[in-house]
């Protein structure tokens, strides 16, 4: 079967979804086989791997799912095994569990256990996952590798340079002028970039990086760069060495206020289809940023294996790469899993077999809706209960930052739930998915009431 995806746009022609590789690159995963039904663990505890796993429990072929260390939600799933005691970063703690378990298939939803080899442990060990090597995972674990292999395989992204001393990058900043942009190299839970307007907010930013620590070690390095301005999409392929299928696109709310206004966050919201994603578009992302990223992590030595996510800066018809994941998106994950009508545990099993794949996709919108505690992204209330949840129609809440307690679901704070929903049109979709939110009492949390803006505008522009 041809690697083939027809975009959800209407009357889009089939995206080129992949390329014979240039050379081959020896698997690191284990054989697997579709004989009978796969015990499968999702390693996470947020809305991304409780959407995955959910998705993972439609497939007829899958067995016992386990989910670590997970969180309420998981836990309230019927089918599921919540493993809160399981710790993702004690490999040989995971894989006695997977051998003691029969679990034959993982997938790794997060950056963190990717960026430290969980995935490389688990295939050494026998067992197959689903995600990229430790040194593959560099692509979202060191933000000045990513665009290093930028500049070397020609990918249009925005011009930078990257810093160890603050000084320099401040001399650097002098020169360039205001808007610019500050980000940490290292993983900083997508709050690491400062859009600075002023030469005063990118210095303060710099500082707060590179001397007062305020995002650990990730901050050891920096990366300057170009403020670029347009609309920003996300777009989703996976990738088996150089071969590349491209999955679908979505648009992420990262501005904690309405109007995009406000510092960043891990993501207030998420829509898909993205409208400015058009079949043209999504084409040039393939051919101009994925395709060239595969390529060069080959080259590199590095093959990237596993699901990528490319954040685009979508300006006169062409993007420019942001940056990439190494894994869904959240919320995306949210909104892509709802409309993916494919078995995802066949298609997870196909790629690391590194067969030919076809996704199928429902062609209604979803929208997310995040509510967070009060107080996210910065120091934000926790303990809080969340109740009529089990009242909620017409759309399903992945939760992320919630714990039982006495049978009680509790806020653990940060982002707690992802509200979704689907319509016949984004408006749709987003008035089911705001139903549902108010019909849930969480007094300690907050969201956005704007989700979904940009695609509802150009709806009802349309009209």
């Amino acid at each position: 079967m041809a690697a083939q995806l027809y975009s959800a746009h209407a009357g889009a022609r089939p995206l080129a979804a992949s390329r014979p590789p240039l050379r081959a690159a020896a698997r690191r995963s284990a054989v697997v086989t579709c004989a009978g039904k796969q015990n499968v663990l999702v390693v996470g505890s947020g809305g991304r791997e409780h959407a995955l796993a959910w998705k993972l429990a439609q497939s007829p072929s899958c067995g016992t799912l386990y989910v670590a260390p997970g969180n309420a939600g998981t836990a309230l799933e019927p089918g599921m095994v919540t493993l809160p005691q399981l710790n993702p970063s004690n490999h040989k703690q995971v894989i006695d569990f997977c051998k003691q378990n029969g679990v034959e298939f993982v997938l790794v939803g997060p950056e963190q256990p990717l960026v430290e080899g969980l995935a490389d442990s688990l295939a050494e060990a026998g067992i197959t996952a689903f995600g990229p090597t430790a040194a593959a995972a560099q692509l979202e674990g060191s933000k000045a590798f990513m665009k290093n292999i930028c500049r070397k395989y020609n990918i249009p992204t925005a011009q930078y340079e990257t810093f160890t001393d603050p000084a320099t990058a401040k001399a650097f900043i002098t020169q360039c002028g205001a808007p610019i942009v500050v980000k940490t190299s290292g993983l900083a839970a997508g709050k690491g970039v400062i859009v600075a307007q002023t030469l005063e907010e990118a210095y303060q930013a710099v500082d707060d990086m590179m001397l007062n620590n305020a995002f650990g070690e990730a901050g050891t390095t920096v990366v300057v760069e170009e403020f670029l301005d347009g609309e920003e999409a996300s777009f989703f392929a996976f990738i088996d060495g150089e071969r590349c299928v491209p999955l679908v696109g979505a648009q992420d709310h990262k501005a904690v206020g309405e109007g995009d206004t406000g510092p960043n966050t891990g993501g207030m919201g998420s829509y898909s289809p993205a409208p400015v994603l058009t079949p043209q578009i999504e084409q040039q992302a393939m051919d101009e940023l994925i395709y060239p990223t595969a390529h060069g992590m080959c080259a590199e030595g590095t093959p990237f294996r596993g699901v990528i996510f490319a954040g685009l800066m979508i300006k006169e018809g062409r993007a420019k790469l942001l940056e990439h994941n190494v894994r869904f998106g959240d919320p995306e994950c949210q909104s892509l899993m709802v409309r993916l009508r494919s078995d995802l545990l066949e298609s997870l099993l196909a790629q690391c077999r590194g067969e030919d794949i076809k996704l199928e996709w429902s062609a209604d919108p979803s929208l997310t809706v995040v509510l967070a505690a009060n107080g996210y992204p910065g120091s934000y209330a926790k303990g809080g209960a969340i109740r009529n949840l089990e009242a909620v129609t017409g759309a399903k809440v992945f939760h992320a930052g919630t714990s039982l307690k006495d049978g009680q679901v509790i806020s653990t704070g940060g982002r707690v739930l992802g509200v979704t929903a689907t319509g016949k049109d984004v408006l749709e979709a987003q008035q089911n998915a705001y139903a549902a939110v108010d019909t849930i009492d969480f007094p300690d949390g907050f969201c956005r009431r704007d989700i979904g803006w940009r695609a509802v505008e150009r709806l009802r522009a349309a009209r």
